[in-house]
C-alpha cells in the first residue's frame, strides 16, 4: 500500500517540472511567525492575493507568499507544487486556499504537515458546486462542460456593493478552464498530524452552497466563519479586510497555544 507522503505513482509517473510563479512579501516579517502560503482558486493567480491579502498579512508581521497554479496542471500537479513550495520555506507553513485552491490545500495537508490551514470559500463538493453554477450562470457554465472556458460572472464572484467597473476588471483577469476531476475527485486524505483548520465563507456565495460550506467545516471539526453580503472572491470583494483580519486573529490565537 502506498503512503500518502510517498506514493508509488510519484515514482512511476512523476509530476513534470515547471517554473513556479510565487509572489512574496517578506520584508517586515516576524521570524517567530510561520510563513503563509496562499493558493488561489480556479482561473485566478497569485495576483488575486497580491491585491490585498498579501500586503495586509505582511503588515501584521507574516512572511506572505502566493503561488500561481501551473498552466494546464491537474490536481496532482497543483498539490505537488504547493507541497514543494511549502517545504522550501524556512519554517513550517500555514496554507490558505481559496475556492478550488482550498481543495488543493486539503490534499496537500495529507502530504505536508502544515502549522495550520485556512479553507476560504472552499470548492470541495464538486456536484453541488456544479449545479449551483448552472442555476446561477448557465450560459457561462455550459461551455465548460464540453471542454470550453468557464466564464464566471460578477454576481458569482462579488457581493452587490462591489462597483461594477472594478468587478469587471477582475472578471476579465479570470481565465478558468476546469478539469473534470474537480467534480469526480475522491475525498481528500486526512491531514498529516492534527493541525488546526479554519473554514471561512459567505452564506451569500453563489458558487459554494451553504450546505457544502457546513459540510467542509464539519469534516475538520468546526463551524464555518461567515461573512454575509460577500461573494466567492473574499480576497477581492469590497469588505476584503474583514476575512483576512479574522484569519490572522485566529492564527494569532492558535499560535499562542
Amino acid at each position: 500500500m502506498s503512503s500518502p507522503l510517498l506514493r508509488f505513482e510519484d515514482w512511476t509517473d512523476p509530476v513534470p517540472p515547471a517554473e513556479r510563479e510565487v509572489v512574496s512579501l517578506t520584508g517586515d516579517a516576524d521570524a517567530a511567525r510561520p510563513p503563509l502560503l496562499f493558493v488561489p482558486g480556479l482561473g485566478h493567480g497569485a495576483w488575486a492575493f497580491a491585491e490585498h491579502w498579501l500586503p495586509h498579512a505582511a503588515a501584521r508581521g507574516f512572511a506572505a507568499h502566493a503561488l500561481t497554479p501551473r498552466p494546464g496542471g491537474d490536481l496532482r500537479a497543483q498539490v505537488h507544487d504547493v507541497v514543494q513550495v511549502a517545504a522550501s520555506l524556512p519554517r513550517q507553513a500555514v496554507l490558505v486556499g481559496q475556492g478550488a485552491g482550498a481543495l488543493v490545500v486539503a490534499y496537500a495537508m495529507g502530504r505536508y504537515p502544515v502549522r495550520a490551514a485556512v479553507l476560504a470559500a472552499p470548492v470541495m463538493d464538486g456536484w453541488p458546486t456544479l449545479w449551483a453554477a448552472l442555476r446561477t450562470n448557465p450560459f457561462g457554465t455550459l461551455p465548460a462542460l464540453f471542454g470550453g472556458r468557464l466564464r464566471l460572472s460578477r454576481k458569482q464572484l462579488f457581493g452587490p456593493e462591489m462597483p461594477v467597473d472594478q468587478a469587471q476588471q477582475y472578471v476579465e483577469r479570470v481565465a478558468a478552464r476546469p478539469r473534470r476531476e474537480l467534480v469526480t475527485h475522491e475525498p481528500p486524505p486526512r491531514p498529516a498530524g492534527r493541525p488546526p483548520v479554519l473554514v471561512v465563507g459567505s452564506p451569500d456565495d453563489r458558487i459554494v452552497p451553504r450546505t457544502s460550506l457546513d459540510r467542509t467545516a464539519t469534516r475538520y471539526g468546526s463551524a464555518p466563519l461567515l461573512f454575509p453580503g460577500m461573494g466567492h472572491d473574499l480576497m477581492l470583494d469590497v469588505a476584503w479586510a474583514d476575512p483576512i483580519e479574522a484569519i490572522l486573529d485566529w492564527l494569532d490565537k492558535e499560535l499562542a497555544q
